[in-house]
C-alpha cells in the first residue's frame, strides 16, 4: 500500500497520574492549536477530581522518593535526560508547533532542556552541602542543620516556555526529594504530556511527577486549598490568579514561590529560562532540620570529642 492511501494514526494525549495514563475523570477535552490557529491535538481537560487524585498519588510516592539517597535521585534524573535524548526529534516537532519556533530554534530549546536535567542531576547530592552544615555553639554539643524535602509541591508550569520552562520548574522540585503535581501550559500542553511518557519509561517511580492539562485556574484552585499539598510554585499564574492562590495557600501555611517577572526582549515572562538556573529553585522547597547532640566525654581524663 502506498503512503498516499495510508490512514494516519493520530496520537491520543492523556494525563500522567500515579505512573499511569488516565483520561480526565470528567471525560472533557479541548482543542490545542499551533501559533497559526491550526489544530494539533485534543488534550484532556482536567477536573478538580483529577487534581485530588494527583495529590493522592504524589503523597503515596513521597516516602520512597524522599527516602532514596541523593546519589540515586541523581542517577534517575540523568536517566530522564538519556531518554529525552533518544526522543529528541519528537520533542523538537512538538515544541516548534507549540511555540511557533523554527526547527533549528526548537532544537536548541530541546537541547537546553535535556542539559537542564543533567544540571539538576548533578546537584542532588551537593545541595545539602550549601544548604546545611555544622553550626558553632557555645557548649559541649554538636549542632547540625540538614535540608529535607518539603513534601508534595503543586507546580504551575510557565505558559509560554512549554518545554524548557517546564523542565526548569519540575527538575529542581524532584531533585531535592519532593513529589510534584504539575499543571501544564494551558495553550501548549503537548510537550508536557509527552514528557509524562518519558518519565514513565525512565526510572522515576510512579507518582513522583503527575502531569495535568486544562484550564490553569480551574486546576490550581483546589491544589492551593488542598490540605495535603505542602508548597506551590506560582510560575504559570498571572498576577491576579497568583494573589488568589496565595490566599488559599495560607490556610495550611504552604510554602509559596512567586517569581518576579523579567523583561525578555519585549515579552514578559516569569523567568529568563535559557539563563543559568542557579540554586534558588533547589532551596525553595527545602526545610531545614537542626539537631543538637551532646559531645560527651571519653576516658578518665574527661577528654571530649
Amino acid at each position: 500500500m502506498s503512503d498516499s492511501n495510508r490512514l494516519g494514526v493520530f496520537k491520543t494525549y492523556k494525563l500522567y497520574v500515579g505512573g499511569k495514563f488516565p483520561r480526565s475523570e470528567s471525560g472533557r477535552v479541548y482543542e490545542v492549536t499551533d501559533s497559526k490557529g491550526q489544530w494539533l491535538a485534543n488534550a484532556p481537560k482536567s477536573s478538580r477530581k483529577d487534581a485530588r487524585d494527583a495529590v493522592v498519588a504524589a503523597r503515596k510516592a513521597f516516602g520512597g522518593w524522599s527516602g532514596a539517597t541523593a546519589y540515586n535521585r541523581g542517577q534517575v534524573l540523568y536517566r530522564v535526560a538519556e531518554m529525552l535524548e533518544g526522543r529528541k526529534d519528537q520533542f523538537v516537532r512538538e515544541v516548534a508547533a507549540s511555540e511557533g519556533l523554527s526547527k533549528s530554534k526548537a532544537a536548541a530549546v530541546v537541547d537546553a532542556a535535556i542539559d537542564r536535567w543533567v544540571w539538576y542531576a548533578g546537584w542532588t547530592d551537593k545541595i545539602g552541602q550549601i544548604a546545611g552544615g555544622a553550626n558553632p555553639v557555645a557548649g559541649p554539643f554538636f549542632n547540625l542543620s540538614t535540608p529535607e524535602p518539603t513534601g508534595v509541591v503543586a507546580v504551575l508550569a510557565p505558559q509560554k516556555s512549554s518545554f524548557l520552562g517546564l523542565v526548569s520548574v519540575i527538575a529542581p522540585v524532584i531533585a531535592t526529594g519532593n513529589t510534584a503535581v504539575v499543571i501544564a501550559s494551558a495553550d501548549a500542553p503537548l510537550p508536557a504530556l509527552s514528557l509524562g511518557e518519558v518519565l514513565a519509561t525512565s526510572d522515576v517511580p510512579g507518582g513522583v511527577v503527575n502531569i495535568l492539562s486544562g484550564v490553569t485556574a480551574e486546576i490550581a484552585a483546589p491544589l492551593a486549598a488542598h490540605q495535603d499539598v505542602n508548597a506551590i510554585d506560582l510560575t504559570g499564574a498571572d498576577a491576579e490568579l497568583a494573589t488568589e492562590l496565595e490566599i488559599a495557600a495560607a490556610d495550611n501555611l504552604k510554602r509559596v514561590l512567586r517569581p518576579q517577572p523579567v523583561d525578555t526582549g519585549g515579552a514578559t515572562d516569569s523567568e529568563d529560562w535559557p539563563a543559568s538556573p542557579g540554586t534558588h529553585r533547589l532551596t525553595a522547597f527545602l526545610e531545614t532540620k537542626t539537631v543538637w547532640h551532646p559531645t560527651g566525654a571519653l576516658g578518665a581524663a574527661g577528654s571530649s570529642y
